[in-house]
């Protein structure tokens, strides 16, 4: 088969059993609409940040803290949908598809219940965690709005990771690229409208970004509900799934749970470099924010190729292959490791003008190059660190990756970053070459206990 008639078959979407056939092509099919799901959200988090940025400091400075917020419901979703890609992967593997229906049924119901306290919570008190993050008076004030939209509406970005998470479990990665494709082209349109006022939109600034992102996730969430109960998909979600089952969500909430710690520990680091750097003044943090997105262009299609190698571990172990599974991951960790390899060079060469094109600001313009070239100098590490930690997911070992954002991120990172960040010769430097350390010592730890293979004993 042509490599083009392979392109369209996983644009299209693949009936091919995975546990069968070339490992490459299998993982080809997989990973071409799974980066693609993560590219255009990449582009979404760049275009957003970039109309953004034409309010000012503080509105770039508000949207930065918000979702330094935000990664707790994004650690959430990626937690619920850790446990969902490995229950419906190991199920789809088993071929028992009403299983894997069923699972999916009671993922979504976690997914409900959890993001009602959120947006309790988001839209009570928005004000007093913009000002715990270390928000200056006038972006508690400018930006209260925003943050209520983004938390109040958790509940959908929360069903938006979670429900692909199942699709991509269940090899159905083309219908969950679908989705993330409408909603972020959605976002691309209406966040402008809504920030400047264009024709009949209001003109509500910053908060017109949010406004705009939950719209736009609101369609792809609907998109997916009405895939999940098609008759032809590898997954049909039927009357007699739907039903609450006690039994099974608590197995799913503990799966899901240390999914969540595990994403949790992962963020809340962030959060805690987030308050680091607002100490520094809103230039400093403004030019962080910036070069985060822009970072997050690169890594986001990255995860595609990772979480193709979850599916390929969840189904082959299912199937009782798991060395097929091991060398799935190999692979995957090589390519990603090419293209974020060579995406980091580009990054530490060109860093002055990729942030001018976001920014002429002359105060930010220097923090967002100097935090783009440092950590974009760990890239290759960051590769294998996020194919083998979404390896172990893909098992139903979640707490192996658990310990290592602990230890990795909040035990070594934070500290470190306090204390160069503190020494007058460094300052916010110390943050950025924090984050480098720390992410390179999280791979290298990874492939150390990937190899001693005990990931292949768990039970889902």
């Amino acid at each position: 088969m042509s490599k083009m008639a392979t392109l369209r078959e996983a644009i299209r979407g693949s009936k091919q059993d995975f546990t069968a056939g070339p490992i490459g092509r299998a993982l080809v099919l997989l990973a071409i609409p799974m980066v693609l799901e993560t590219l255009l959200e990449s582009l979404f988090a760049v275009v957003d940040i970039f109309f953004v940025a034409h309010l000012g400091a503080d509105a770039i400075a508000t949207v930065g803290i918000t979702e330094a917020m935000m990664a707790l419901v994004y650690a959430v979703s990626m937690g619920l949908g850790v446990g969902a890609t490995a229950v419906v992967a190991r199920r789809t593997g088993e071929k028992d598809p009403a299983a894997a229906a069923h699972s999916a049924a009671q993922a979504i119901w976690l997914g409900v219940l959890v993001s009602l306290p959120i947006s309790v919570l988001g839209i009570a008190f928005a004000p007093q965690l913009l000002g715990l993050l270390g928000a200056s008076p006038a972006v508690q004030a400018s930006g209260a709005a925003f943050t209520r939209v983004e938390l109040g509406a958790n509940g959908v970005v929360l069903l938006l990771f979670l429900i692909n998470a199942v699709f991509r479990g269940a090899g159905d990665a083309a219908i969950a690229m679908r989705s993330l494709w409408i909603a972020s082209a959605c976002n691309m349109i209406l966040g402008p409208l809504f920030i400047f006022g264009i024709g009949p939109f209001p003109e509500l600034g910053v908060t017109g970004a949010a406004v705009g992102t939950t719209i736009g996730r609101s369609i792809g969430v609907l998109y997916q509900l009405s895939q999940l109960l098609r008759r032809d998909g590898r997954i049909v979600i039927r009357r007699e799934h739907v039903a609450p089952d006690p039994a099974l969500l608590g197995k799913m909430l503990r799966l899901s749970g240390a999914g969540m710690l595990q994403m949790l520990i992962g963020t809340t680091n962030w959060i805690a470099l987030i308050r680091i750097l607002a100490g520094f003044g809103s230039a400093v943090l403004a030019g962080y924010t910036i070069a985060i997105r822009i970072i997050i262009f690169a890594l986001l299609p990255c995860w595609g190729l990772s979480n193709a190698a979850a599916t390929l571990v969840g189904q082959n172990l299912g199937a009782k292959q798991p060395e097929r599974a091991a060398r799935s991951v190999w692979l995957a960790g090589f390519y990603t490791m090419c293209v974020l390899g060579m995406v980091g060079v580009v990054f530490v060469v060109l860093a002055g003008p990729i942030v001018g094109l976001f920014t002429r600001d002359a105060q930010i313009i220097p923090w967002g190059v100097r935090a783009l070239r440092i950590i974009s100098v760990g890239f290759v590490f960051y590769a294998w660190g996020m194919v083998l930690s979404n390896a172990f997911n893909g098992a139903g070992d979640t707490w192996t990756p658990t310990w290592l954002n602990l230890v990795c991120f909040w035990l070594f990172e934070v500290p470190l970053a306090l204390w160069l960040s503190r020494m007058p010769s460094i300052g916010p430097d110390g943050v950025f070459v924090a984050v480098t350390i720390a992410f390179s010592l999280y791979a290298a730890m990874s492939a150390l206990l990937f190899k001693r293979g005990k990931w292949k004993e768990r039970k889902v």
